[in-house]
């Protein structure tokens, strides 16, 4: 074994499986922990003798993601209150070398969305348009027919339909910096106001509003959907629990999306992520479950 050839190899690979992974769990401990497993597997082949070592990562990748799925599948059973997929931080500027995951932006209306697929169609729909696997590749690693993987692809991306983010965040449509940053601004002093009807101007007529506590902080137990009940709820959070008058916290990229990481009052650290459609907010993300945050920083 050429461990210094392996590690060549699969570090090339890296930001490409992690993106795999992400996309199957959610979850970037469990891409983690998957790619340690898929390198110890890695680590005793003979590169040379596979056709394609890349193809047999993500194949390794996707088969672990599979087994996992299933013992997740049974803790979300009881999972406290909505789920959301641990946030992917960056600057409002990224640099691309230091990012997580490569390729597309992976928002977080597409990862919910590819959650309510089943394991093997979720798979057979990452596998084909973000790895551009063939139906027969595709049919190897999940134990199915490649006619049945072409419908499995086909149902997925109707259901998916509308789910996949902006081509690029920062040059598209409203996402514009200097379209977002009036909108997050007048969220900010709105939300901590308690304005009502500010925050109604704001907000689209479909918006919903995902928290996640794990059951471990207070969040909202249920998605919020339409205006008047997230800016009730975000009215009743700011009688509750008055704020004193800070600047709002520098813009960060949340899987792609234009949002914030900061602390309550009560110091319980969080991630917000907005989605914004023709000048008003659609959906607005926020992260709170503290086991889902220990690779955030609040700086």
């Amino acid at each position: 074994m050429n461990t210094t050839a392996h590690l060549a190899i699969f570090e090339a690979e890296r930001r490409r499986l992690t993106g795999l992974a992400y996309r199957m769990t959610g979850s970037l401990a469990d891409a983690e922990d998957i790619l340690q497993r898929a390198w110890i597997r890695f680590a005793d082949q003979a590169p040379g003798r596979l056709e394609s070592p890349s193809s047999w990562l993500g194949a390794v990748v996707t088969r672990l993601c599979l087994d996992d799925l299933k013992s997740a599948r049974r803790r979300r059973e009881t999972y406290v209150g909505a789920w959301l997929p641990e946030p992917l931080v960056e600057d409002w500027q990224p640099d691309a070398d230091r990012s997580v995951i490569q390729g597309e932006e992976v928002s977080i209306a597409l990862v919910l969305a590819l959650d309510t697929l089943g394991p093997e169609m979720r798979a057979a729909f990452i596998l084909r348009d973000a790895f551009d696997f063939t139906f027969e590749e595709i049919g190897e690693v999940v134990g199915r027919s490649p006619a049945t993987c072409r419908q499995l692809v086909s149902r997925a991306r109707r259901r998916l339909a509308g789910a996949e983010p902006p081509e690029s965040l920062p040059e598209t449509g409203s996402a514009r910096s200097g379209e977002v940053m009036p909108i997050l601004s007048a969220f900010w002093r709105a939300s901590r106001d308690g304005d009502l009807q500010g925050l109604l101007d704001l907000f689209s007529e479909d918006i919903e509003f995902h928290s996640d506590g794990g059951g471990m902080v207070p969040a909202a137990l249920n998605v919020l959907k339409g205006p008047w009940r997230t800016a009730r709820f975000l009215t009743g959070l700011a009688r509750k629990f008055p704020h004193e008058v800070v600047e709002m916290p520098r813009l960060r990229r949340i899987n792609g999306a234009p949002g914030w990481v900061m602390r309550d009052g009560n110091g319980v650290l969080q991630t917000t992520a907005f989605e914004i459609r023709n000048g008003r907010i659609a959906a607005i993300w926020v992260m709170r479950n503290p086991e889902k945050l220990r690779h955030v920083e609040d700086t």
